[in-house]
């Protein structure tokens, strides 16, 4: 898969979740895996970083992601 789930929990460094081929789309992944309310972007993999070294100092970028592609734990 080419595609990567974001989020930020609060006070917590970005999360990236990977999606598998689960039959679900990638909207219906990022709100069933990410934390109720909080808002995830979808991707694509090359725009998350390969080097893992800081990655407990990752944060999200919201303003050049933009609009957000949904709410976990929300239809």
């Amino acid at each position: 898969m080419d595609k990567r789930i974001l989020f930020q929990p609060v006070g917590g460094p970005a999360a990236v979740i990977i999606p598998c081929e689960c039959g679900l789309t990638l909207e219906e992944v990022g709100i069933k895996d990410v934390p109720m309310g909080l808002p995830f972007w979808i991707v694509d993999a090359e725009t998350v970083p390969t080097d893992r070294a800081f990655r407990e100092a990752w944060e999200l970028d919201v303003q050049a992601l933009g609009p957000a592609d949904g709410l976990g734990g929300a239809k």
